[in-house]
């Protein structure tokens, strides 16, 4: 017989190979069979290892247990869910996403008990049991222009997230569809016709040009408002000064702008649209944070308003300050990011200022050979910090259109109101309790 590999060689990494085969015994019919050559009959029918008795078995849903809806309850969508866990490929991705999500949501400071050097104030089991988890949620423009727009505005009308980050288009794009509808079109509707009709494509959707018209017919007005109102407070901050020699003043009077993210609050305020995600995060106060806001339309009013009236600040480092702040005042954080580039990675490294985050969900169809940030993998951001070492992240390599309203359905819309009597009274941080 042939000799066959050392089933102990390891491999140019100096790792033991994980597969390797065995000599058939002599005995066998394969190997007895003088027409196959005994190194073929190693390589191809080798004896392998048996998996443990408990290990995960690949098995997809049997339409034929379930109707629309089975006897004990459970939906047909249900029991599809509950099988992409063991059905492989994306769909078990996708199975692991729900389960993150439901463990960040689940998780209480009491999980983890009190030892000898903690925060003596941390000490009352009762209080451990009031502090969650803070959730933070990313996603990119796209997802306002289609309509995942009410699937998010869901997430926030119900108080469901603590922290958004989005793009600019992220922020107009639901403020226009308070004014307009966005229209279905087509992948391949040729952009020199649509140009010539005044008609914006993005993907298979349609926006057109008078949507963004009517949109700057109400961002002009406000912009001007707030510039009133931000030269008004900095006429009063002038006469404090005058009328002050300074040494009153336990610290020094810094020149009042806006944040993006109050800049943001305020169009949600104003729009006053319950279809709208921003009047809700408004409502709820839940911040939303857009490091590039001028990275649109809203960018070109502000722009168009300095020609008009110089002067308009907004003022960027006390978000940076704000969104980390959040991050750093948690004892436990999640993160379901949709999308890559600027909302994936200001989310994880906000994260990244309390040593990681210890829940994610990735959902996005980057890949990594181009070392895109988009890309990037759960495991790259444990190597920088992002995700703790002790983290189980998951990504979803999918069109999160399809998946994320799917994994909506299993998470966060199967216990809307157990949710908010669970969480009323929770903090993230023990000074929220204290103020």
């Amino acid at each position: 017989m042939a000799a066959t590999p050392d089933t102990n060689k390891q491999d140019d990494s100096g790792e033991d190979q994980v597969l390797s085969y065995q000599p058939l015994a002599e005995n066998s019919a394969v190997s007895a069979n003088p027409h196959i050559p005994s190194v073929t009959a190693s390589a191809v029918l080798g004896e392998s290892e048996s998996m443990p008795d408990d290990h995960p078995t690949c098995k997809g849903h049997d339409f034929n247990t379930t109707t629309s809806s089975s006897k004990d309850g459970t939906s047909q969508l249900d029991a599809i869910m509950q099988s992409m866990l063991s059905t492989g490929f994306q769909a078990t991705n996708v199975g692991k996403a729900v389960n993150e999500i439901n463990r960040m949501r689940k998780w209480r400071l009491s999980d983890t008990p009190w030892k000898e050097g903690d925060d003596e104030a941390l000490r009352d089991p009762n209080l451990r049991s009031k502090i969650r988890a803070r959730i933070f949620f990313a996603y990119t423009s796209n997802q306002i222009s289609c309509g995942q727009r009410e699937v998010i505005k869901f997430l926030v009308q119900h108080k469901m997230v603590d922290v958004i980050v989005t793009t600019a288009g992220g922020i107009e794009e639901d403020i226009i569809k308070c004014f307009e509808p966005t229209y279905m079109g087509d992948f391949r509707l040729p952009g020199k016709e649509l140009r010539k009709k005044g008609i914006n494509r993005i993907g298979n959707l349609l926006v057109p040009n008078k949507n963004y018209c009517k949109f700057e017919d109400w961002m002009a007005p406000l912009i001007s408002k707030m510039h009133d109102e931000q030269d008004e407070k900095w006429m009063e901050q002038a006469k404090q000064l005058v009328n002050s020699d300074g040494a009153d003043e336990k610290e020094p009077i810094k020149p009042f702008s806006y944040t993006p993210s109050e800049f943001i609050a305020r169009m949600g305020k104003e729009i006053n649209n319950e279809d709208s995600v921003l009047y809700w995060a408004y409502k709820n106060d839940i911040p939303v944070f857009c490091p590039a806001l001028t990275d649109g339309s809203v960018g070109d009013m502000i722009y168009f308003h300095s020609y008009k009236r110089p002067g308009f600040t907004l003022d960027i480092s006390r978000d940076i300050r704000r969104i980390n702040d959040l991050s750093v005042q948690s004892y436990g954080t999640g993160q379901i990011i949709i999308g890559g580039g600027l909302v994936k990675h200001h989310t994880c490294n906000a994260n990244l200022m309390r040593n990681g985050a210890d829940y994610s969900v990735y959902i996005n169809t980057g890949h990594e050979f181009d070392g895109s940030d988009g890309g990037a993998s759960p495991d790259e951001a444990i190597s920088w910090g992002k995700i703790r070492i002790t983290a189980d992240p998951v990504k979803v390599c999918a069109d999160a259109t399809i998946v994320f309203p799917l994994i909506v359905s299993q998470t966060f819309a199967k216990d809307v109101e157990e949710w908010k009597e669970s969480t009323k009274d929770c903090i993230c941080w023990l000074p929220d309790g204290e103020e």
